[in-house]
């Protein structure tokens, strides 16, 4: 395992941090209308929307929300309720970390600050932030960027909010179509993958491998 004490320890937060439960609301509200193949389907769809809305130029999360959802609806045959999109975007600031997270990341904290950039609005994310059980150093949101990620420039936002480049921090997050792609694009070169299931490992993007946060302080020495 490669040791690395950087600047700041930057981290994606829903999902690598924060639990990320869109497909159980998404199944709370349509299962009850699709079979469990149409019901596969429809989360598949709605994850893949949800990267499409975000691509373009900022709007609020709430926007994003609601057309995913209008989008995966009508893909799937099933009528749209602006209220259900609206559902689904108020339980985001509900959702608490994975068990592995708070005695992690504290550990890490005494050591290194700790950074968020989070696809987040500034009003949702202190909510999920104040349950991960860790301080903070920095919360970036897209809000904050007028971008969100894999967006370059949200990662350049906060390069430029901490003042310092790729060479100063070390990534982490489980994703790496919405993170640890683009870091790599921007040459962050010191990366840990926490291997939570959202994606199959791809080692052309260099990085550590972790299983979940406990593993963390190892890979900066601690």
């Amino acid at each position: 395992m490669t040791q690395f004490r950087p600047k700041y320890v930057t981290f994606d937060c829903y999902g690598t941090l924060t639990r990320f439960q869109m497909a159980e609301a998404a199944r709370e509200i349509y299962g009850p209308l699709l079979d469990e193949p149409r019901m596969a389907a429809f989360v598949r769809d709605f994850a893949a929307y949800r990267l499409d809305e975000i691509l373009g130029d900022w709007k609020p999360y709430g926007e994003v929300i609601h057309n995913a959802v209008e989008r995966t609806c009508r893909k799937n045959g099933v009528a749209f309720r602006a209220e259900d999109a609206l559902d689904i975007y108020e339980r985001v600031p509900t959702w608490g970390p994975h068990p592995d997270v708070p005695e992690g990341l504290a550990k890490v904290a005494r050591e290194i600050p700790l950074v968020i950039l989070s696809n987040a609005m500034d009003a949702q994310i202190v909510s999920n932030v104040e349950k991960l059980g860790a301080p903070f150093h920095a919360v970036y949101t897209a809000q904050q960027a007028g971008a969100y990620k894999p967006r370059l420039r949200a990662f350049e936002y906060m390069f430029d909010m901490l003042g310092c480049g790729p060479q100063d921090v070390l990534h982490c997050s489980s994703s790496f179509r919405y993170d640890l792609m683009s870091a790599h694009d921007l040459g962050i070169h010191n990366k840990v993958w926490v291997n939570r299931g959202h994606e199959p490992a791809n080692p052309y993007y260099g990085y550590t491998e972790i299983r979940d946060i406990s593993g963390l302080p190892a890979v900066v020495g601690l």
